[in-house]
């Protein structure tokens, strides 16, 4: 019975040493909660992206990047506030992508600046309309 139990270890033993080997020896093992590898650089969105909110994200979620992101140093809320440059269109989703982007610009422009846990997307075209302004 002893020899049983010592043949069922051998598949596991060599499981282990398997694992063992790659995380010592195969780069892509050593990543960090980010997804990029200890020694990679952080990777922006590039000069001509923007942030803006999923239109179809329910409206409590747009209230919480919105609230998220008008409370961080350097984002600027009031032109989506009544009478301000972008308060038309009236719309949540208009006013979540107008403070989602300002977020994203000031954090860095890095594509997990855009996350806001899966309701942002980042876009390459200009999503300003008439005399709102979305900022680089």
């Amino acid at each position: 019975m002893k020899c049983g139990r010592q043949l069922l270890a051998l598949p596991f033993l060599h499981l282990a040493f398997s694992l063992l080997l790659c995380f010592g020896a195969c780069p892509d093992a050593r990543r960090h909660g980010n997804g990029r590898n200890s020694n990679q650089k952080a990777s922006s969105g590039g000069e001509n992206t923007w942030c803006i909110a999923k239109p179809s994200t329910e409206n409590f979620r747009l209230n919480g990047n919105i609230n998220y992101s008008c409370s961080q140093k350097g984002v600027d809320c009031k032109p989506i506030q009544p009478g301000g440059t972008c308060y038309r269109p009236n719309t949540i989703v208009s006013h979540a992508s107008y403070a989602m982007n300002l977020f994203y610009k000031v954090a860095g422009k890095n594509s997990w600046n855009c996350h806001f846990n899966g309701t942002g997307i980042i876009i390459s075209e200009n999503p300003s309309i008439g005399s709102c302004n979305y900022p680089m």
